[in-house]
């Protein structure tokens, strides 16, 4: 008996101020939305990715993925999102970030697992080894039920005796939202905390919507600077491509 229905969903967006043109930009021979394209693919049946510019569909359609053109208006990733929802039905949709390209299939897997278990939003973790200070890391904690607590940049939990009783856990960019939670998500708008933070998946915590964590031991490096582009080259070379030629 097959599951629920599944839609992975890459959203793209050509414009960067750090990077520009980051989703067609090289990485050993292949553009970046490519990577996170066959990454995607071993982990999902069905795969599309959502543009703003034909520069980044024409080469998706390319190399043979699937790609839908989403307005420029679009605020955000998740707002790509919804609008392909409109256009594909799925049970689950899937936000996979279009900048990072080493997300573990199995991560993107053990994330949709858990939200359809859980009939909720679901999102990956790692165990946090380094970087518990560094503000572009962002940390979660979370409940006995791995239910999010709160997302922030700052170290949480702060240790005020110097000393951690817990792993901290470092939140990696991705999501899985059923159907109606997405729907629900992108009507509200977004709030104080999440302005503040510049974490939209805040405005669903505030707004009373579970967040489930699985945890995951892959990394992943999300693309925004051209050093950030040199240490994921530097990373798939050592791995000798593994991280996109490993199964689900």
């Amino acid at each position: 008996m097959s599951g629920p229905s599944v839609l992975g969903v890459i959203p793209a967006r050509y414009a960067s101020v750090r990077l520009p043109g980051k989703p067609l930009a090289d990485i050993l021979g292949k553009p970046m939305i490519q990577w996170v394209w066959e990454s995607a693919r071993r982990a999902l049946e069905r795969v599309v990715v959502a543009t703003d510019d034909k520069r980044v569909a024409d080469v998706v359609r390319g190399f043979g993925g699937v790609a839908m053109m989403t307005p420029a208006s679009c605020q955000s990733g998740t707002d790509r999102m919804a609008h392909v929802a409109k256009k594909i039905d799925a049970a689950y949709y899937v936000n996979i970030q279009g900048d990072e390209p080493l997300m573990h299939p199995s991560t993107v897997g053990g994330a949709v697992e858990l939200a359809i278990r859980r009939k909720a939003i679901a999102t990956p973790a790692m165990r946090l080894t380094e970087g518990f200070g560094d503000p572009n890391v962002v940390k979660v904690v979370v409940d006995k039920d791995s239910r999010a607590l709160y997302f922030s940049r700052a170290p949480i939990p702060f240790p005020r005796d110097k000393q951690l009783y817990l792993q901290p856990l470092k939140h990696l960019g991705l999501y899985v939202y059923p159907k109606a939670m997405l729907r629900a998500f992108v009507a509200l708008k977004p709030t104080p905390l999440e302005r503040t933070e510049k974490l939209e998946q805040l405005r669903a915590l505030v707004n009373g919507l579970p967040i489930f964590v699985s945890i995951t031991p892959h990394d992943s490096i999300g693309v925004d600077t051209k050093p950030d582009l040199l240490a994921v080259e530097k990373r798939l070379r050592a791995s000798g491509g593994k991280s996109r030629r490993q199964g689900r």
